[in-house]
């Protein structure tokens, strides 16, 4: 486990880090860049990484086509979202452009952000390949061509680009001016982790889709990522399940408690994971708690919410290893978020803080999982 100390010190220099580079390139108030001879490549010409099917009904989908009328419909719907994705590529250009069209008018939520919920998020490999941040785009409307970044100097370097957490994508194109080279890099084949949840897996509140504890992981790991995540409706349903199974990851990360009741934990945690163990014998699964609301300490219902359904999914737990199914991790809620409270929007949802501690909490146990997987 990261210490305390040590996560926030490495979490303000990140954020103040990246907070430079955004004001450094802000437009805010002033005249819009002057658009050169722009060439635009369709990055669904290379791919994206974090789809787990291609037989999706519109490309940018995280379910299959087939899913609709099978899984429940605010699933369905809530698939239509873009999470998780991430494009690669590699250029020397100084500027970096997009052409970004997105399903919905509706662009910010009331605890996210425009920028997180409909935004594209860009970072670039230092020298030494370690991904940092680099910048937004600060969406007005449905349909967006962006500036992202300029000013850079001409040396080529990776970047990756994270589509929106809690919009859909109708179509992405990159853009750099004439005369510039910009080289498709193909998705990673390496197994990704997957994540399956709720409206925290799904990215809520983060700043930008970089933030989330799924893509931060994929990052520390060097690992794709599939974001199942289903805002309001992570509930271990076996129609789920039967889509989850047909994935072949490096491990299943299973967060749901926020969206589920004591009773529905007794009845669908076991049965889930044996659907998942049957399938995938020797895939790694961890199991996640709830994590603690903000203002538990001051709710005793909250506090009561929290026992019964960690001590339903333990008995889950306890109730498969003596089944003699191996291979299962565990992630109890208390060590997802500080002590100090300080760490959500609304109570609930973590900010990027809290996504930053959600991280550090994930990471030992998916690095044992994995190595021990």
């Amino acid at each position: 486990m990261i210490p305390e100390a040590v996560s926030r010190r490495r979490f303000l220099q990140f954020t103040a880090a990246g907070a430079g580079g955004f004001l450094a390139r802000s437009t805010f108030g002033q005249t819009p860049p002057m658009e050169p001879k722009l060439v635009w490549h369709d990055v669904r010409d290379w791919g994206v990484e974090g789809k787990g099917w291609t037989d999706t009904a519109k490309y940018f989908d995280r379910l299959p086509a087939r899913a609709e009328g099978k899984v429940p419909a605010p699933v369905w719907n809530l698939s239509r979202n873009s999470a998780g994705m991430l494009v690669h590529f590699r250029t020397a250009s100084p500027q970096i452009w997009t052409e970004h069209v997105v399903t919905s008018p509706t662009l910010a939520l009331p605890n996210m952000t425009a920028i997180g919920a409909s935004g594209l998020d860009l970072y670039a490999a230092d020298a030494e390949g370690n991904w940092k941040w680099l910048s937004v785009t600060r969406p007005a409307k449905r349909e967006m061509k962006d500036q992202i970044i300029s000013g850079l100097p001409a040396v080529e370097r990776s970047y990756q680009l994270y589509l929106p957490l809690y919009n859909g994508t109708e179509s992405l194109k990159i853009g750099v001016p004439e005369g510039e080279v910009l080289t498709p890099v193909a998705p990673r084949t390496e197994k990704p982790l997957l994540f399956y949840g709720t409206s925290i897996t799904h990215g809520a509140s983060a700043s930008r889709p970089g933030m989330p504890h799924p893509a931060i992981l994929g990052r520390r790991l060097n690992l794709p990522v599939i974001n199942l995540g289903f805002s309001g409706n992570g509930r271990m349903e076996k129609e789920v399940g039967e889509f989850l199974v047909e994935l072949d990851p490096a491990v299943f990360v299973i967060d749901c408690l926020p969206n589920m009741q004591a009773r529905e934990v007794q009845e669908r945690a076991a049965p889930l994971v044996r659907q998942i163990r049957q399938a995938r014998p020797e895939t790694p699964i961890v199991l996640v708690e709830d994590r603690t609301y903000a203002n538990t300490p001051f709710l005793p219902d909250r506090q009561r919410r929290h026992e019964l359904s960690r001590q339903a999914l333990q008995q889950a737990l306890q109730e498969l290893r003596a089944e003699g199914v191996a291979k299962l991790w565990y992630i109890e809620g208390d060590k997802l978020l500080g002590e100090d409270r300080e760490d959500t929007t609304d109570g609930s949802h973590p900010s990027d803080l809290g996504f930053w501690r959600q991280a550090n909490a994930f990471e030992p146990v998916l690095k044992a999982a994995l190595a021990g997987g």
